[in-house]
């Protein structure tokens, strides 16, 4: 039984230049997970296009959720100055009318 290999649709070849220290921190960890480079590019590309879309919906969530605290505090102290108003002596009220 023999497994084959389906390439990867679409691919670009594509040129970088980093410094030989990070290469060759690079190689060794591609080396300690039995992947070529490619491979493990195209595993760290994916994984970082994906914490960043992650990272940018927690502060949209976050903006969203403060805004709303916002809108909430507004409704409540409007809810609670119609509720004071609604529970104030009614003598008050009566007298205010009549001066």
């Amino acid at each position: 039984m023999s497994l084959e290999v389906c390439p990867v649709p679409n691919l670009k070849r594509i040129m970088i230049s980093i410094p030989d220290q990070l290469l060759q921190e690079f190689d060794g960890l591609v080396n300690h997970e039995n992947k070529n480079r490619s491979e493990f590019i195209r595993e760290a590309m994916k994984f970082y296009i994906a914490e960043r879309r992650r990272r940018i919906l927690h502060e949209q969530m976050k903006k969203g959720y403060q805004e709303m605290a916002n809108i909430n505090l507004s409704i409540a102290r409007e809810c609670f100055s119609m509720e004071h108003e609604a529970f104030e002596d009614p003598g008050e009220k009566i007298a205010e009318c009549r001066k």
